[in-house]
């Protein structure tokens, strides 16, 4: 079965596409401004533990990118995903249309996250000690509220 795209999901690919696009043009303009080490692993509390050269800057949106076509790819199978509940014919586009707005919303989510480090990386600063907490709750957040819909709708 192949679920539609709403126009709740093509906003949010758009939105992943011009963050990645975007850190990639950020990179490419300010690329000899960004000093020759920048941080490479920083703690819990967001401080810098390790010096890298800046080449390691073009890991992330590699990365992103990579999680951008795989998340996509496993959008348009349905019946691959791990549901939570009994799928009958009248629930099923129910269920699925709620798994695939939870699916781009994370997806959106875990490349601005990406994009995030990418640029504050390329500042060589450390991580705002709010920063993965809220992503984090962000994530999990958004999980939880559509397993909740997901039960109401089955």
């Amino acid at each position: 079965m192949k679920i539609k795209n709403s126009i709740f999901d093509i906003i949010l690919n758009i939105a992943c596409i011009i963050l990645l696009l975007g850190v990639v043009i950020y990179l490419l303009i300010r690329w000899s401004s960004i000093p020759d080490q920048v941080p490479g692993h920083f703690n819990v509390s967001g401080d810098v533990t390790r010096w890298d050269s800046k080449g390691t800057l073009i890991i992330m949106p590699v990365i992103a990118g990579v999680l951008y076509i795989g998340i996509t790819i496993l959008e348009r199978f349905p019946q691959v995903w791990n549901t939570g509940v009994r799928i009958t014919q009248e629930n099923m586009f129910r269920v699925y249309r709620i798994l695939k707005s939870m699916i781009s919303i994370v997806k959106l989510l875990i490349i601005t996250i990406f994009v995030s480090i990418t640029i504050i990386t390329s500042l060589a600063i450390s991580l705002p000690s709010w920063l993965m907490p809220v992503f984090i709750s962000l994530i999990f957040g958004t999980i939880v509220f559509n397993i909740v819909r997901l039960v109401k709708a089955r």
